[in-house]
């Protein structure tokens, strides 16, 4: 999967990726290949990433959205501590 992270000033991460778990508004949003499309909006807390080389990396955000369509997976964020 193609994941890339945006905020308004910057890109955060861009890769590819294996696994991506967010603080979604109503509780965790795990995202794995072929996930259905879906536009979420993001809370706080804490995003991880499993890279295809194994490699964990996180990003805690104050919020922002989500969007999954044909294994690409864009995430702009309002800001990243």
């Amino acid at each position: 999967m193609d994941l890339v992270i945006l905020t308004p000033g910057k890109t955060v991460y861009e890769g590819t990726v294996t696994a991506v778990n967010t603080p979604g508004q109503d509780g965790k949003i795990e995202i794995l290949n072929n996930h259905a499309p879906i536009v979420a909006s993001l809370g706080e807390g804490e995003i991880t990433v499993t890279t295809t080389a194994q490699e964990k990396l996180s990003f805690n955000t104050t919020g922002g959205f989500l969007e999954v369509l044909s294994n690409k997976i864009s995430i702009l964020l309002e800001a990243v501590k």
